[in-house]
């Protein structure tokens, strides 16, 4: 099964007015849950664990001073939460490219509003907050690739 079909499968699940749907085959298996009353698809694909290649660098010795300025950092970080990714896909500020980015460093965010979207398999996610407070910092390059659980922004929830 290709993109395609997998497309054709969630858009003809969508029409159907079915709730769930679950598709298995030898080499993979996708779940499609819609909510009822014509709101947005969504869907659940199996997790991959990809193994990363471990670069074949030498080791180089960490001096003190910038050990202890990561030390601060993360120090610092750990007042803020962090919003992480919910999904593997292509992380995106704008809601389309002639359009403004959902939120900047310093911007105010309260709980539910949308962040940014990630692509998963060409359907475009929004992403929500699910804290109030001000963005501190953005984690993530736009338009990069970002994986599940990964840190996208940090919030100052006070």
């Amino acid at each position: 099964m290709d993109i395609k079909d997998i497309q054709n499968l969630v858009r003809f699940v969508a029409k159907a007015g079915v709730s769930e749907v679950k598709y298995k085959n030898k080499d993979f298996e996708i779940y499609i849950k819609t909510p009822l009353g014509g709101e947005p698809v969504s869907y659940v694909t199996p997790q991959v664990a990809y193994p990363a290649a471990a670069p074949a660098t030498a080791a180089t010795p960490v001096s003190a001073p910038a050990a202890s300025s990561e030390t601060a950092n993360t120090a610092d970080n750990s007042k803020y939460i962090t919003i992480k990714s919910p999904m593997i896909g292509t992380f995106y500020r704008k809601p389309s490219p002639d359009k403004d980015v959902f939120v900047n460093v310093g911007d105010a965010v309260t709980e539910g509003k949308v962040v940014c979207v990630i692509e998963a398999m060409k359907l475009f996610n929004q992403i929500e907050s699910e804290v109030s407070g001000k963005i501190v910092k953005i984690l993530v390059e736009d338009s990069s690739p970002v994986e599940y659980d990964q840190p996208l922004f940090l919030v100052d929830p006070s």
